[in-house]
């Protein structure tokens, strides 16, 4: 029972969010030296809530509209499987995820309290984002959006809860982690596509067509590096945030295969494996440059 929760929370796609709390933290100590410790662990609290109720509520939807029965699985699409499988029962799926959205709005509410209107407004996207995402937002094509501007509001509200101010650094900072989860949404939905489309789903691979939506991945690496250096080159960001760029080589080896394989599914888990792992290092060594050039300027 415990291991099939674990499978449908989808604890390795946490991550995303997980670094995306990171890089708020790792901005706000590069640039104020301090961190609220109770906040910090409240905001992964609270991050980590939401994201699991997108997770189950999905899950929920996908198999109440039989996408999940019809699609192939892999390690990384087609859904978990926990509810085709039977391994769960779909009504408490669905209570567990409007019980984690209510705790991470809860959390969020404190945070309003503590921090003021600008939280308030950023729980307020997510809530109705969250709850709508699997009915609504991906059917408009919407997805990738909603990822990306989730990701960028995690990183902001991070920071402001630390610190009660926005500044441009955690805005850049979220594009890009919000394009790099939007990144892996996009890829991980091509195997998806017949089974999405059946089911009156539109996501933005539907919408391009798998050739065009093969040929245009090169758009979301280009904003995330296109940032990075636009940010470096302006100093809102150190200049070792371009070890961000040894990840170049996996974004175009995978971005390759994308284009010869978009449309053989047999194929695509080593494809959608090479993505998550660009995004996830690049997150990574986002956050590792903002530590290590605060370090450097204490030992000097």
């Amino acid at each position: 029972m415990l291991s099939s929760w674990l499978r449908i929370v989808r604890i390795k796609f946490l991550l995303a969010s997980i670094i995306s709390v990171f890089l708020g933290l790792a901005i706000n100590w590069w640039q104020n030296t301090t961190i609220n410790l109770e906040f910090a662990l409240l905001t992964f609290g609270g991050v980590i809530a939401l994201h699991a109720s997108v997770d189950l509520l999905n899950d929920y939807w996908d198999y109440k509209r039989k996408i999940d029965i019809e699609t192939k699985r892999t390690k990384f699409s087609g859904g978990t499987g926990v509810l085709p499988e039977g391994l769960l029962d779909p009504s408490k799926v669905y209570r567990a995820g409007v019980i984690l959205l209510v705790c991470g709005a809860l959390i969020g509410t404190y945070f309003v309290f503590e921090r003021g209107i600008t939280i308030a407004v950023i729980l307020g996207f997510a809530i109705i984002s969250i709850y709508f995402y699997s009915t609504r937002i991906v059917d408009s094509g919407l997805g990738e959006v909603f990822v990306a501007i989730k990701g960028t509001m995690i990183v902001l509200g991070t920071y402001f809860v630390q610190v009660s101010q926005i500044t441009v650094e955690p805005i850049l900072a979220g594009i890009i982690s919000g394009v790099l989860s939007s990144t892996v949404l996009f890829v991980n939905s091509f195997p998806d596509h017949d089974a999405d489309k059946s089911h009156g789903r539109r996501t933005l691979v539907i919408l391009l067509g798998r050739a065009k939506a093969a040929a245009s991945i090169w758009v979301f690496p280009a904003i995330s590096y296109g940032v990075i250096i636009t940010a470096v080159a302006l100093h809102f960001f150190p200049i070792i945030s371009l070890i961000t760029f040894v990840t170049i080589p996996i974004v175009i080896k995978s971005g390759m295969s994308l284009k010869q394989k978009f449309d053989k599914v047999e194929e695509f888990v080593p494809i959608m494996k090479n993505f998550v792992s660009y995004s996830r290092i690049t997150g990574v060594l986002l956050v590792v440059s903002f530590i290590v050039d605060h370090i450097m300027k204490i030992v000097q």
